[in-house]
């Protein structure tokens, strides 16, 4: 599955311009304390959280991870979408609470990978 895929399955709203969505997406990792998601998130795993500072920017760049969905309707700081271009990590918004795109990002991937 790709995010392009995935934006599509979550009717997730894209905020940043000109980032890759053809990045490929193997799995999630729901959390809002970064120092927890910097020491257990993976490689082309999508981001759930609701933080919008530019830090969160900063540790997807780190691990390598595929995009970011902000949920439960939070703004993104202006910043951090300017930063998120810069290193071309896409961010996308939803309004739908965390534990539901969990669910529909678990059920997704599982039928991408002919589990269900």
């Amino acid at each position: 599955m790709t995010l392009n895929d995935l934006q599509k399955e979550l009717s997730l709203k894209l905020v940043t311009r000109g980032t890759n969505l053809e990045r490929p997406v193997e799995g999630g990792y729901a959390s809002d304390l970064l120092s927890w998601v910097m020491g257990h998130a993976s490689e082309n795993q999508v981001w759930i959280t609701i933080q919008s500072h530019p830090n969160i920017v900063a540790v997807a760049a780190l691990l390598g991870l595929s995009g970011i969905i902000v949920a439960e309707g939070v703004d993104i700081e202006e910043n951090t979408i300017k930063k998120a271009e810069e290193e071309n990590i896409p961010i996308f918004s939803s309004d739908k609470p965390v534990y539901e795109i969990c669910g529909i990002l678990y059920n997704a991937l599982s039928r991408s990978r002919g589990k269900c």
